[in-house]
């Protein structure tokens, strides 16, 4: 038996789990990233159950054989739980920064309001990884549970469990395995030997601190909004931590923020001690009659307002 939006309906283990996500309000719409994984398959499952009208998005960005056969997959379960679904190829390169380009294809795809199925141990791997990168406060404080990210409250043997629950056969990707990537290897490598040497699993307490930083990161961005960041003379005549802030934001592409050293080099370019810097993602910031521009690396600079 189901409910209106297909999901079971008075199932105490759908029930249970969905008490802790921060779905939006019942009968509106929500875009789902949905690529097949037990998170995304628990996703959409648990924003259907949620009463939410969900369209399931499958991003297939071609970077493996058969990569393409999976949104049947995703598209099967949409159709079983009552939502409407949405293949979308999109064209990623193998090469360098690839996890940072197939990242922003996906968003680009989704859009801004899109709820993905980032979970707690997401979370845990994300602070770390914006530790190593020296992301500052707004990195280690991670991803904010809301609309957008509705696991959070959960564990990834959760979301597991659930496709187990429901006989759903999640997608196996094997470039999740891929030592290449950073997030890869803080999974399988970093996250437990933290903690081996904790002697606990310190998945909940990286997750709670990162609420905690949260908050310490919203009350810095208050002060950085009081300076524009185009604004050349008035960067380089604020606090440097104002500054550092107001700038992180004004490069900051969804919700990760820019490495240190990237904010370093568009604060120097502020002060004139260099005329341009590349920064992640393929862009250029350079300085024009005492203002900021940015834009694609190779083209022409594009004025963006704070």
């Amino acid at each position: 038996m189901t409910d209106r939006a297909g999901a079971p309906a008075d199932d105490p283990v759908v029930d249970g789990l969905l008490g802790r996500c921060t779905f939006p309000p019942s009968g509106g719409p929500l875009v789902c990233g949905v690529s097949g994984g037990a998170d995304s398959l628990a996703l959409l499952v648990l924003a259907t159950a949620a009463g939410c009208a969900v369209t399931a998005v499958h991003v297939d960005h071609g970077l493996r054989p058969g990569s393409s056969e999976e949104a049947h997959v995703v598209a099967a379960a949409a159709a079983r739980f009552g939502a409407a679904f949405r293949a979308v190829r999109v064209e990623v390169a193998d090469g360098p920064n690839l996890e940072a380009r197939a990242r922003a294809a996906r968003h680009a795809t989704l859009g801004d309001g899109a709820a993905t199925g980032h979970t707690a141990d997401d979370q845990a791997e994300t602070v770390l990884v914006n530790l190593l990168r020296g992301a500052g406060v707004h990195g280690l404080a991670g991803m904010r549970p809301g609309p957008t990210h509705p696991l959070l409250g959960l564990r990834r043997s959760e979301t597991v469990g659930l496709c187990a629950h429901l006989g759903l056969e999640p997608v196996l990707d094997p470039t999740n395995g891929d030592p290449r990537f950073v997030r890869n290897r803080v999974r399988a490598e970093l996250l437990p030997l933290c903690s081996d040497i904790a002697g606990r699993d310190v998945v909940p307490v990286l997750a709670r601190q990162a609420g905690l930083l949260a908050g310490d990161a919203d009350l810095l961005d208050s002060i950085a909004g009081l300076l524009d960041p185009t604004d050349a003379a008035a960067l380089a005549a604020a606090p440097p931590a104002q500054a550092r802030r107001a700038v992180r934001e004004w490069l900051m592409s969804g919700s990760y923020p820019p490495p240190a050293d990237a904010v370093e080099r568009v604060l120097e370019v502020a002060r004139l001690e260099r005329r341009a810097t590349e920064i992640p993602g393929g862009v250029r910031v350079a300085r024009s009659q005492g203002r900021l521009y940015r834009g694609p690396v190779g083209g022409p600079g594009t004025p963006v307002q704070s």
